[in-house]
């Protein structure tokens, strides 16, 4: 039986899925899977696919793998069906349950051959401890270059790189047009290298984006913060989850979406008078401190 097991989205929920398929891989075990994704490089070296495909590269799936086969076509997007929309559980386990799966527990996989690391490894060696940060989210030429609803604050940032700058090499995982912090370098790479940048760390201060999901792939505690997410939906126990402080502001609820909130908002709608409401500082330093 062929299975095609098509993914929407960002980077971040390609990661997500490989907890999906792992889940899929134990009911259909003699299933050939066809990923189809726009970031194939997460599913590199993973055991439970037999090939993976673009999204630009559809031609001929159909007369390939559909066209009179035993087949099975899982392409309904989790994050419109209402167990997301009222956030009762889990997205991987609601993903699971769209498709007829059973959850286990699963958690995200990223396979790295050893040759990786050790070309990769090699590019990161520093003369102190590394601390990976991720304080921005969004793919390459997103509008925004903060959204309230996900990022970390910048003062928020500058104060805890100045807590760690002196102890730490501190490397941030960016787009090239987000901001560049003083006492950082910046982790511009591939995705696989920064995987492996991960691996390396001593800490990470993360949000709901990419790198929180390839931690927990590879069962590396870290300090998440949450704004408008909930990490009930998207996080990991593993994680210490830091969420925002109540907001000090109205917040308009008057619009036209389904969810709280967008997952890119821009900073005229934030529920705060200013931006150090958002989290209280102290609290981060101390959870970065105990991992």
């Amino acid at each position: 039986m062929n299975i095609i097991f098509s993914i929407d989205g960002g980077i971040g929920k390609s990661v997500i899925a490989t907890a999906v398929l792992k889940a899929m891989r134990k009911k259909y075990d003699k299933a050939y899977i066809i990923v189809v994704t726009s970031y194939p490089d997460v599913f590199i070296n993973n055991p439970n696919v037999n090939k993976t495909i673009t999204h630009n590269q559809l031609n001929g799936i159909y007369s390939n793998y559909i066209m009179n086969k035993n087949c099975k076509v899982f392409m309904t997007d989790p994050y419109t069906s209402s167990d997301f929309i009222t956030e009762k559980q889990h997205l991987i386990k609601t993903w699971c349950d769209l498709f007829d799966i059973p959850y286990n527990g699963e958690n995200p996989e990223i396979f790295i051959s050893q040759s990786e690391k050790d070309y990769f490894q090699q590019f990161y060696r520093l003369d102190k401890p590394i601390m990976v940060i991720q304080p921005h989210g969004g793919a390459q030429n997103q509008a925004l270059k903060y959204s309230w609803t996900r990022d970390i604050p910048q003062p928020v940032m500058e104060e805890v790189i100045e807590y760690f700058k002196d102890d730490y090499a501190i490397l941030h995982v960016k787009r090239e047009d987000q901001i560049i912090y003083p006492n950082t370098l910046q982790a511009l790479d591939s995705f696989r290298s920064i995987a492996i940048l991960l691996t390396m760390s001593s800490k990470r201060l993360l949000i709901d984006s990419s790198m929180m999901h390839v931690a927990a792939a590879f069962n590396l505690p870290s300090t998440i913060c949450w704004v408008g997410t909930n990490p009930e939906v998207f996080g990991y126990s593993l994680h210490n989850n830091i969420v925002a402080n109540e907001p000090t502001k109205p917040i308009n609820l008057e619009h036209s979406f389904y969810t709280k909130h967008l997952l890119f908002e821009d900073i005229s709608s934030i529920p705060y008078y200013n931006l150090k409401e958002v989290f209280d500082t102290q609290k981060i330093i101390e959870s970065l401190k105990s991992h």
